[in-house]
């Protein structure tokens, strides 16, 4: 499995999407609780430049996770972020590197493959989100999110997921259908959302 490949899929898939969305569309509700289409996608972009840091060697500074505007071009912005992050991925230095991601761990790092994964399973469900609020499909070929599907499957269960600020859900029933129900619910997402 060629990660960044994966992962620039996913990500250029939730390019396309987000430069869908029109003036009227920054409102919208989403599938992430509490978050509108514009401030789901200031997250997806501050993770962005959060994972492009890391993929530096820059991830333990706390700047590099904090929350980011969008401005008056939520679009433009977000394909901004999402050059820097496949670029950084892109540096060969970056395969090789320990990623600190303190959103997940202040103790520990992670290899870098390890973090890419954690990142292009999150672009593969943003993008739905994206998709979902937007009432469009999510057009990732099959074998992209059949490679997210073990990653969903591997992401820890109890507490942590319950609290109002958690990353994921609990886990839903298993979905019928093709891999991307079944990684909906493996993160606690019902792929019925609308």
């Amino acid at each position: 499995m060629d990660i960044i490949r994966l992962d620039r899929i996913a990500v250029l898939a939730s390019v396309r999407l987000v430069d869908r969305a029109g003036p009227g569309d920054w409102s919208r509700p989403t599938p992430c609780d509490r978050w509108t289409l514009r401030a789901l996608v200031e997250h997806m972009g501050g993770q962005h430049l959060g994972f492009a840091a890391a993929a530096r060697g820059e991830g333990g500074d706390a700047a590099a996770w904090e929350p980011r505007r969008a401005g008056d071009d939520p679009a433009a912005w977000y394909r901004a972020t999402a050059r820097t992050v496949l670029d950084a991925f892109a540096r060969p230095e970056a395969s090789e590197r320990r990623f600190t991601l303190p959103e997940i761990s202040t103790e520990a790092t992670f290899p870098a493959a390890t973090a890419m994964g954690f990142h292009f399973l999150d672009y593969v469900v943003h993008s739905w989100d994206v998709a979902a609020a937007l009432g469009l499909p999510l057009v990732l070929a099959d074998d992209v999110v059949e490679a997210a599907l073990p990653i969903a499957l591997r992401v820890p269960g109890g507490p942590a997921r319950e609290g109002p600020d958690a990353a994921f859900r609990p886990a839903l029933p298993a979905a019928e259908g093709g891999p991307l129900p079944r990684v909906l619910a493996a993160l606690g997402r019902s792929p019925d959302w609308r």
